[in-house]
């Protein structure tokens, strides 16, 4: 019998100046991330001076509903104390999760309002997305399209 891999959530803290990195590795799910939420609240609290917060991914495993959820609330939380919050080393999965559900601009803009380039991944168009031009010409000129 093959023992089931941990893929509990692990965070390491590792702090210099105006910055602070949580390193996460592990599933960010139901389970786990009121502990990323937990360490993030503690750090904001600890480091009223933060400037940046950098969550590194490289060991992300499985990303959930509840970890979106909880990357969305510390981003909120980083904005209202003034930290920029950066998402490092994210996984091919992370992002994907962050372009389907339209968070991923929201997560990498920075605050002057321009975006971090896009991974290859993402430089794709999306050619389900693509409007049929005979019938937006018919509406915007207040004529019913076809």
């Amino acid at each position: 019998m093959t023992p089931t891999p941990f893929t509990g959530l692990r965070l390491t803290r590792v702090d210099a100046d105006g910055t602070v990195r949580i390193e996460v590795s592990g599933d960010l799910d139901y389970d786990s991330a009121d502990d990323l939420m937990t360490a993030v609240t503690a750090e904001l609290a600890a480091h009223p001076q933060l400037d940046d917060l950098h969550l590194h991914f490289g060991g992300l495993g499985l990303v959930d509903s509840m970890g979106l959820s909880v990357l969305l609330m510390i981003h909120r939380r980083t904005t209202e104390a003034g930290v920029r919050l950066h998402l490092d080393d994210r996984t091919d999965d992370l992002d994907r999760l962050l372009a389907l559900t339209g968070t991923l601009e929201h997560f990498t803009a920075d605050p002057d309002g321009a975006a971090d380039p896009a991974p290859a991944a993402e430089s794709r168009p999306d050619d389900g997305a693509r409007a049929d031009p005979a019938r937006s010409a018919g509406r915007d000129r207040g004529t019913p399209g076809h």
